[in-house]
């Protein structure tokens, strides 16, 4: 059995850090790497915070008029993936600082946080996505994006 490597596999982690990076582009479907945190540097997001960042990154995100596919952890605790389509880069950037603003200035309960709504509702904590969403804001602000690892 010929079995081909996953296109994320084929990038050396040990070359770039926290980021904006293009991961692939299929069709007209673009994966965004949101890097939250360099690899393999031994500073990983918990559970909660990943738990609680990808509920309210995912709900602002999917009320910004992007065409988004999807929004999701990586199992690597480093970062998300957001897939878009028809995406404008610019535009995508200027959404996702603005969904990270969102998450720092929320004033009331987490989107989701019922058992209803929820597979595990009680791992989640508003205080953490504040904190993982102003250190994203603040690693996309200090430098320019050019969505290239390398």
């Amino acid at each position: 059995m010929d079995i081909t490597k996953n296109a994320s596999f084929t990038v050396d982690h040990r070359k770039f850090g926290e980021g904006l990076y293009i991961s692939r582009i299929d069709g007209d479907v673009v994966t965004y790497d949101m890097r939250t945190r360099r690899p393999n540097a031994g500073d990983y997001m918990d559970n909660i915070t990943m738990h609680t960042f990808e509920h309210m990154f995912s709900t602002y995100i999917r009320n910004s008029g992007l065409d988004v596919i999807y929004f999701g952890p990586m199992g690597c605790q480093t970062g998300f993936y957001l897939l878009v389509r028809n995406a404008d880069n610019g535009k995508v950037l200027e959404e996702i600082k603005l969904a990270c603003q969102k998450i720092i200035d929320h004033d009331g309960e987490v989107f989701g946080a019922s058992e209803e709504e929820c597979g595990n509702y009680k791992s989640l904590d508003l205080e953490t996505a504040k904190i993982e969403a102003k250190r994203y804001l603040e690693v996309l602000n200090k430098d320019e994006i050019t969505f290239k690892y390398f």
